[in-house]
């Protein structure tokens, strides 16, 4: 599920992304990325998460270049890649340590659960003359999950006789075993949304959620062999003595 690193954009790459040929003036960029962005929607029929976050890099790049400039310009060049600290969907969710390092210095932090990509953190005197340095983060898919906004997103298999004949699901989840009902006659791919399982509420931020897309495969266990699993795990699980 990984994609494109695009916290190392170029500014003709973020023009190109939005499908421009050069420097044009700042509305036909705005225009231009409002159109990228509907199209790549992941909940649209057609988007897609990756393309809809390269867009979203592709903007922020055009965006810290300055204003737009006519489009005869000259190229406006960027000395550096922004600096970021990369992190994964779980130290997102949960917070924790972290190590990074910069210009031959090693960082330690410890994040808060919550961050969302495009937020900053301080590194106290990592900058030039000493001064404080601010890290914008980026969240890459790993461990089955991928992180747009306050949502998380990833894929489970489930038998197709489920989505044709509709039923109960069970997805291990970063939270534990989930279920959740599927109606029968969807076409795939088949895109359930688990309340409250995304990132947490973190100052303007509301609770995220989880968008689990169900990708039909003929090897996943069907309904009754879910239930036939958890009769199995609950009678298995040792208990203790009255």
């Amino acid at each position: 599920m990984s994609g494109p690193d695009t916290s190392l954009l170029t500014y003709r790459q973020a023009l190109a992304v939005l499908g421009l040929p050069g420097l044009v003036d700042h509305e036909t960029t705005r225009q231009a990325f409002l159109r990228a962005v509907k199209a790549a929607r992941p909940d649209h029929p057609a988007g897609d998460a990756e393309r809809f976050r390269e867009v979203i890099a592709a903007w922020h790049v055009i965006q810290a270049e300055g204003p737009a400039l006519p489009a005869l310009a000259p190229p406006m060049r960027r000395s550096a890649p922004l600096p970021t600290l990369s992190i994964d969907p779980m130290l997102a969710l949960n917070g924790g340590p972290v190590t990074t390092r910069h210009r031959g210095r090693t960082f330690r932090l410890t994040l808060p659960a919550g961050l969302r990509a495009g937020e900053h953190v301080r590194l106290k005197g990592a900058g030039r003359d000493d001064s404080d340095l601010f890290l914008a983060v980026r969240i890459r898919a790993a461990h089955g999950l991928s992180v747009l906004g306050d949502d998380l997103f990833m894929q489970a298999e489930v038998s197709p006789r489920v989505l044709q004949d509709g039923g109960r699901v069970e997805v291990m989840t970063h939270a534990g075993p989930r279920n959740a009902w599927v109606v029968a006659g969807l076409e795939p791919p088949v895109r359930l949304r688990l309340k409250g399982l995304g990132l947490p509420a973190r100052g303007r931020h509301g609770q995220g959620h989880l968008f689990i897309t169900l990708m039909p495969a003929e090897e996943a266990p069907s309904a009754a062999e879910h239930l036939l699993d958890r009769f199995a795990r609950v009678w298995t699980t040792p208990r203790l003595a009255a």
